[in-house]
């Protein structure tokens, strides 16, 4: 009797440890990278999240040298507008959002996929630990997964897949809490 009610407050332990969808950041900015393979596109950026007011602003770094063009997108989901400017050309394009608003984290119906320490694990302060959890938006075909840290759930990836876009895989670094200028989500002066 005793191993069978061993075995069962060991079983809820660990099954108490489990890491369940968290709340990540609601307004952060820091550095966003794109990966699309299939499309050999990389995009290098500083971007700004504000999940209140459902906006983001996206800045492409300029790679000197390279024959593509950079844009500085502003989404205001809010409105259904986005604002694109063309660093190269200058030129402003105004159109309607195309796509839901989804929110960077972990969406509450995700399923944890595992975790794993980034670093050097055993060193304090050269680590940390990171849960990745997945699941499907359904609204859009889209299997995705989401990696933030732990305990704090802070954004540090994304992956996603349908047929329409392939894969896509974002990365987010040098992350700081709070919006520095709250009017990086004013439309750009060349797009008035």
């Amino acid at each position: 009797m005793k191993v069978i009610l061993l075995l069962a407050v060991s079983v809820v332990v660990c099954y108490g440890q489990t890491p369940t969808p968290c709340a990540s950041p609601r307004q952060w900015q820091g550095g966003r990278m794109v990966f699309d393979s299939s499309k050999s596109f990389y995009e290098r950026a500083d971007f700004f999240y504000d999940e209140i007011m459902r906006r983001t602003r996206t800045i492409e770094k300029i790679d000197n040298g390279k024959e593509r063009d950079f844009f500085d997108i502003l989404r205001l989901h809010n409105e259904n507008k986005e604002y694109t400017v063309n660093l190269r050309t200058k030129k402003c394009n105004v159109t309607g959002i195309s796509f839901p608003w989804r929110a960077v984290g972990v969406p509450p119906d995700a399923k944890f996929i595992f975790e794993a320490e980034i670093g050097a694990a055993g060193i304090p302060a050269e680590h940390l630990t990171a849960v990745i959890f997945g699941g499907n938006f359904t609204q859009d075909h889209v299997s995705y997964t989401t990696t933030v840290t732990f305990p704090d759930c802070v954004p540090i990836g994304d992956n996603y897949y349908n047929d329409v876009t392939g894969f896509i895989e974002t990365r987010y670094f040098g992350i700081t809490l709070g919006i520095s200028d709250p009017e990086v989500f004013f439309p750009p002066s060349i797009c008035t």
